[in-house]
C-alpha cells in the first residue's frame, strides 16, 4: 500500500474570509486515502471553532502566530513552526496568506520539508502602498520564492503582478481560481421570500455589501456610493455584513451625511445565502484583491455584481454581462451601475443568470481542490 503524504496547511489566522474558508475546505476534504492532513494557524480567529470540528486532521493553534509585523513574535512563531514540522515529518507544506506564507515557508526550509507550496490569495503589496514597505514585502516574496516549488495564484492577474515584481519564474506558477460551493448560495423561492422578511427588504431596492471595514475594502467608498445613489433612489437600502477598524469612521460619515436610514450595519454574519437572497445586487469597493469570494457567492445566487476592476475580479465579473466594473474610488460610476440595475429588474435578472452560468471549473470549490491535489501529485512525482 502506498504511504499517504503528510500535508500541512499553514495560515496566519482563521478570520472570516475566502482564503481561510478555502483552506478549511481543503483540510476537511482532502482525499484521506492519499493525504494525512495537518492545520497550523494563529489562534483567536472567528473560524477556529469550525476548524476544531474537522475530522481526521491534527490542529495546532499558535499564540505566537499573529497578523501584525512583530520581530519578537515572528521569531517565536518561526521557531514553533519549525519544531512542529520537524516533529510531524511533513512531506508537503502549503502556506496561505502573506505572513504565514513567509514564516511557514522559511520554517519548512529549516525543517527540511521536501515540497513547499504557497497560495497567493492576493499579494501583501498593492498600488499606492508606502514605497519602502512595498519594496520590503516584494523583497521578502522574492526571497521565499527561491525555495518554493509551486506558487498557486488564485487569479491570472496575481500571477502577472508577481512576475512583474520579479517574484519566482513563470514555470513556478499555477493559476487555480478560488472556488465556492454554488449549492450553498442558491435559495429557492420560499427561502428567498423568508430572507426578505427576515432582513426587512421586501419592496425595497437593496444593495448587499459583504466586506470588512479595513483599508483594502475601502469602506468609505461604500458611503460615497450611497451619497450619490440615495438622491436618485430615495428608498434604497444597503445591507452591510462585516466589521473592522474603520467602522467608527463609517458611522461618523453616515451620521454627517444623514444616511443612517439607508444602512443596516449587521456585523459579522454567517447566513450569506440568505443575505444574497434578500438583496438585489452585490457591491464591492476593494482597492486590491486576490479573487474575491463574495463575487463568486453572488454569481452562485444569481445576483449581479458591481465592483472595482482590481486583481482577479475582472476574471469573474464580465463587464456588461454578469455585472459592471469601475475604477477604484469611482463612487459616481458605481452608483450609476447600481441605479441601472435597481431600476431595471429585467436587466438584473439577465446579469444574474449570466453570472450563474459563468460559475464553472475552478470557480467551484470541488474542482478547485482536485486541481490543487494534481499539483501535489505532480510535485511529488518530480
Amino acid at each position: 500500500m502506498t504511504r499517504r503524504l503528510k500535508v500541512a496547511h499553514i495560515i496566519t489566522r482563521l478570520d472570516l474570509g475566502g482564503a481561510q474558508q478555502n483552506t478549511l475546505y481543503c483540510c476537511e476534504h482532502h482525499d484521506r486515502k492519499k493525504y494525512e492532513v495537518i492545520l497550523i494557524c494563529g489562534e483567536g480567529g472567528r473560524l477556529d471553532e469550525g476548524a476544531r470540528w474537522i475530522k481526521d486532521c491534527r490542529k495546532y493553534f499558535l499564540s505566537e502566530l499573529k497578523h501584525p509585523l512583530s520581530p519578537f513574535w515572528d521569531l517565536l512563531a518561526l521557531r514553533r513552526l519549525t519544531e512542529i514540522l520537524k516533529l510531524e515529518q511533513v512531506d508537503i507544506v502549503h502556506t496561505h496568506s502573506s505572513k504565514a506564507g513567509i514564516l511557514g515557508r522559511f520554517a519548512a526550509k529549516r525543517a527540511g520539508v521536501p515540497l513547499i507550496l504557497h497560495t497567493i490569495h492576493g499579494w501583501g503589496f498593492y498600488p499606492g502602498q508606502f514605497p519602502p514597505l512595498k519594496w520590503f514585502y516584494q523583497a521578502l516574496e522574492r526571497w521565499a520564492a527561491g525555495f518554493t516549488k509551486t506558487l498557486i495564484a488564485v487569479s491570472e492577474e496575481n500571477k502577472q503582478a508577481g512576475l512583474k515584481a520579479r517574484i519566482g519564474t513563470p514555470g513556478q506558477y499555477e493559476v487555480i481560481h478560488s472556488g465556492v460551493d454554488p449549492k450553498r448560495y442558491a435559495l429557492d423561492g420560499a427561502a428567498a421570500s423568508q430572507a426578505r422578511e427576515k432582513f426587512k427588504t421586501r419592496n425595497r431596492p437593496t444593495v448587499l455589501v459583504l466586506s470588512n471595514f479595513k483599508k483594502q475594502k475601502s469602506p468609505l467608498d461604500v458611503v460615497a456610493v450611497a451619497e450619490a445613489l440615495a438622491p436618485q433612489i430615495p428608498n434604497v437600502l444597503f445591507l452591510w455584513a462585516g466589521d473592522g477598524p474603520l467602522m467608527g469612521e463609517v458611522e461618523k460619515r453616515l451620521e454627517a451625511g444623514n444616511l443612517k436610514g439607508h444602512f443596516d450595519l449587521l456585523g459579522w454574519r454567517d447566513e450569506i445565502g440568505e443575505l444574497l437572497a434578500a438583496s438585489d445586487v452585490l457591491l464591492l469597493t476593494s482597492i486590491y484583491e486576490g479573487l474575491p469570494r463574495v463575487v463568486l457567492q453572488a454569481m452562485a445566487a444569481g445576483k449581479p455584481v458591481v465592483a472595482t476592476a482590481v486583481s482577479g475580479t475582472p476574471e469573474a465579473v464580465e463587464e456588461g454581462v454578469t455585472g459592471f466594473l469601475s475604477a477604484p474610488h469611482d463612487a459616481a460610476g458605481m452608483a450609476e451601475s447600481l441605479r441601472r440595475i435597481l431600476a431595471d429588474p429585467k436587466l438584473a435578472l439577465k446579469l444574474g443568470r449570466a453570472g450563474k452560468a459563468r460559475l464553472k471549473g475552478t470557480f467551484q470549490i470541488g474542482p478547485m481542490l482536485k486541481a490543487i491535489e494534481k499539483v501535489y501529485a505532480r510535485a511529488a512525482r518530480q
